[in-house]
This record gives C-alpha cells, structure tokens and sequence, in this order.
C-alpha cells in the first residue's frame, strides 16, 4: 500500500486488493520493490535451521532470494503472474534458480493441496475487509509440524492517515490475527515492532505487526 500523490476513487483503490491491479503494476520494467528481505523475516528466520519454506505474497522474490542464499528451498507464491516472471528472473540472477519454484495462488482461497513446509510465511500481505484472519487460517493449514508460520502487516499507524478507509481497514494488530490459528499452534511472537521507513523524500515511523507461531510436532 503505498502512497499517492492523489486520493485514489473508489475503484482505483479495490484494483489495489486484486490480480488485476498488481499485473499492471508489475507489467512495467522497473522495479517496483527494492528486493531487500523484510526486516522482521531477516530476525526471525535467521535463528531457524534451513528447510523448506512458503512465501505468500512473494511479489518480485526478494523475500525469497535471501531464504534461498540462507539454504532454504523455497516457494514463491503470489496471485500476479508478471510478479512470479519477474521473481522467477531475479533468482535466476541471483544463483538460486535451483533452490526456488513459484505457484500462482490467491492467498484469499488457498489450499495447500497435501503441500506442507516448514516456514510459511507472508509479508505486507493486506486483503480487503479485514479478511486477514482467514489468509493467516489457510496459511497454517500449509505448516508442517513443528515447523514455524510468520506474518507480518502494516498496523494501523497515524502516518497511513491519508490513505483510504478501504486500506485502514485491511491493515491488522497481530493479536487479531489469532483467532486464526488452529489449537496445534503455540504463538511465539505476537506484537507490534517499530520501523523507520524511507518514502522518497519521508522519513517515517512505522509498526510491523508480527505474529510467529510454531505448530506442535
């Protein structure tokens, strides 16, 4: 969700939440991510031994790629094919092509098909109308056991104020999220992680709400 120099209609803003919107936006040749894995993925899968891993939401594979070098074999999964083209072509030029595979899926109906992993995990992944509690449920169904799901979000901060009510209402606290863990799951890390983020010019405070849960073995 990022910002824009208009307040976007109605109908701009539901392309944000859809395939469509994102084929668009990644049908271009630059970058629309600057490739580095997300913070709290770095502090949370480091201390994990390498296994396999599911990345909901891969978009470009930045997440991916630095799962790969860190000795994961890993599945990079988004609902834009031009996104899995473009991650499936940044690992090739990182030198994990081996270590990757991608899968075209809408996190908002996913099943994982006797697929289980053991990191599954999701970044800025933001479904409208509050829809994230089921993602995070169909999220765990893919987890095997003993092994770890992280996601993590926007939380609702005063400095996404101008964006839509549409978009305030997808961001999430991690402890909402909870309802969707199945009874096998103990949550580690269930809480909001401050963040100083660059926009262009902007200098901003953010949270990252962060939930990590390990399903019994």
């Amino acid at each position: 969700m990022s910002e824009h120099s208009h307040q976007p209609t109605e109908e701009e803003v539901a392309r944000m939440f859809e395939p469509e919107g994102w084929e668009e936006r990644y049908s271009g040749e630059e970058k629309v991510w600057s490739g580095d894995p997300n913070p709290q993925l770095v502090a949370e899968a480091a201390r994990l031994t390498p296994g396999t891993a599911l990345d909901v939401g891969c978009g470009e594979g930045g997440d991916v790629i630095w799962l790969a070098r860190q000795g994961w074999t890993v599945t990079g999964a988004d609902f834009s094919a031009n996104g899995l083209a473009r991650a499936a072509r940044h690992a090739e030029q990182a030198g994990v092509a081996d270590r990757t595979d991608w899968w075209q899926i809408d996190a908002r109906a996913f099943e994982p098909g006797g697929r289980s992993f053991d990191l599954v995990t999701s970044h800025f992944l933001h479904p409208p109308d509050g829809r994230m509690v089921e993602v995070t449920r169909r999220l765990a169904g893919a987890v095997a056991p003993g092994g770890h799901l992280l996601v993590v979000g926007h939380a609702p901060s005063e400095v996404f104020a101008h964006l839509s009510a549409a978009q305030h209402k997808a961001m999430f606290l991690a402890e909402e999220l909870l309802p969707g863990l199945p009874e096998d799951f103990k949550v580690l890390v269930a809480e909001q992680r401050p963040r100083t983020i660059t926009r262009g010019e902007r200098t901003m405070d953010v949270e990252d709400a962060t939930l990590l849960a390990r399903r019994r073995p």
